[in-house]
């Protein structure tokens, strides 16, 4: 019995010892973009698609909420927690990458943040306006969660893909994405619009509201199975250092040490603050774009609204596929940097048109002209960054650097969009700003050398 223990134990050992995927093989980096198929869902259906339409629907009779003895009005209350959370993540995501650097295991605590994130989700179902504050609380760390995770995922693309290759790997990241985030969307729209046939009784629209919590369910389940593809294949890391008590700081010595090398790196140098720009535009816009549609579009009723706002949803989604895409086409004949301005240039023409914006149908053809270039302008954006670091193994810090540089932008777009919004009444005014940093992106963009 022992021999047949210790002889099972030994195969299983060796069963279990797979080797490592080399560095640009396709397996390896169709694993790593997968964990945009894994995550995206939040994005989709919690951040633009069906938990705006929700939280319109739970403040139909109100339209404040009172904190710390506040009247805030509410779409400028999720503006402002959006940028609390993304405060915090800039503040840790230095000392989470530099303590994954040392230890040299960051999947570690991107699984950490998954699974923060997806439980969150899960704690969604609970959001009721008499249980506000828990409700806030799981959007919350629903946030953390997905953008501290993103912070170890995208470090991964200098250690998984070559140069050359880093365009149309993070191009299929997103495209994945959006493929697999449409996928659930549909099934919580056909469960959202019929919920009889899925066992959800009660009146229709009480039924709809209680499959619209459900959704939020499936995004964190969703969100936690199919990242375990993801984790089987990634590499722990590119290298070990000990664990020592100056462990906590290395996080900001890394940062210090990235803004040092900007100095001898002139087209890194002058990128960062064009990608602080325009970057503070895009994901304020994408952020808030649900929360306009459902209270500044002039819609005939409630379920026209809540179709309506899922199909712009959607048609954005199906649009970036192709937009990813064709803007990493694009980059391997005009270059990286041409291409970021043009789209810059085309997003202020948008920001323009969304202004003035006020029927279902412009809204339609604004959200399939913004699907076109949203998707293009991250991926691209992001490998962009890439292929301009530095022969390194310390790849987290960097795009630490990058994140810590995305998240400040992220806070002081909400908090201005915030506070326009609780001024003057209306979401449409915030929109004026993102056209001044769209534009002074663009010009940005035009100072980077060449070579």
């Amino acid at each position: 019995m022992t021999v047949f223990c210790y002889f099972g134990k030994t195969k299983f050992q060796k069963m279990s010892k797979r080797t490592p995927l080399k560095k640009g093989s396709s397996k390896l980096i169709n694993a790593w973009a997968f964990y945009d198929w894994a995550n995206s869902v939040y994005s989709l259906v919690i951040s633009s698609a069906i938990f705006p339409i929700y939280y319109g629907v739970i403040f139909s009779d109100v339209n404040t909420i009172n904190i710390l003895g506040y009247q805030l009005k509410n779409t400028a209350v999720i503006s402002f927690l959006t940028a609390v959370a993304f405060l915090i993540i800039a503040f840790f995501s230095p000392i989470l990458s530099g303590i994954a650097d040392y230890i040299g295991n960051k999947k570690k605590f991107m699984k950490i943040f998954v699974y923060l994130g997806s439980l969150s989700c899960i704690g969604l179902y609970w959001f009721e306006l008499e249980t506000i504050y828990l409700g806030l609380f799981f959007y919350f760390f629903a946030m953390i969660g997905l953008w501290s995770s993103l912070v170890f995922y995208n470090s991964y693309l200098p250690d998984i893909a070559y140069p050359e290759q880093q365009d149309r790997a993070s191009a299929r990241g997103f495209s994945y994405g959006y493929v697999g985030s449409v996928i659930l969307l549909l099934a919580n729209l056909a469960m959202i619009m019929q919920p009889n046939l899925f066992g959800i009784e009660g009146n229709k629209t009480d039924a709809s509201v209680q499959a619209m919590k459900f959704s939020f369910v499936s995004v964190g389940i969703w969100w936690a199975l199919f990242s375990q593809y993801s984790f089987y294949y990634l590499p722990k890391s590119n290298h070990k250092s000990k664990i020592t008590k100056d462990i906590l700081l290395n996080g900001y010595r890394k940062l210090k040490s990235v803004f040092i090398q900007l100095k001898s790196l002139t087209r890194l140098k002058r990128f960062l603050p064009a990608f602080f720009l325009y970057s503070m535009a895009l994901q304020t816009v994408l952020l808030v774009a649900a929360y306009f549609g459902e209270e500044e579009i002039a819609w005939t009723d409630s379920n026209q609204k809540t179709l309506g706002l899922i199909v712009s949803i959607l048609l954005i989604q199906i649009v970036a596929i192709f937009g990813a895409i064709l803007t990493a086409r694009a980059s391997e004949k005009f270059g990286n940097i041409r291409v970021l301005i043009s789209i810059n240039i085309i997003w202020i023409i948008l920001c323009i048109m969304a202004y003035k914006v006020k029927t279902p149908l412009q809204f339609y053809s604004i959200a399939g002209l913004v699907g076109l270039v949203m998707g293009g302008l991250q991926s691209l954006s992001r490998s962009t960054y890439s292929k301009l670091l530095p022969k390194t193994l310390d790849t987290t810090s960097f795009f630490s650097f990058y994140d810590v540089t995305e998240k400040i932008g992220i806070v002081i777009g909400m908090l201005c969009f915030g506070l326009v919004d609780q001024i003057s009444g209306s979401m449409r005014n915030g929109i004026l700003f993102f056209i001044v940093f769209f534009m002074l992106g663009a010009l940005m963009l035009s100072r980077i050398p060449k070579k």
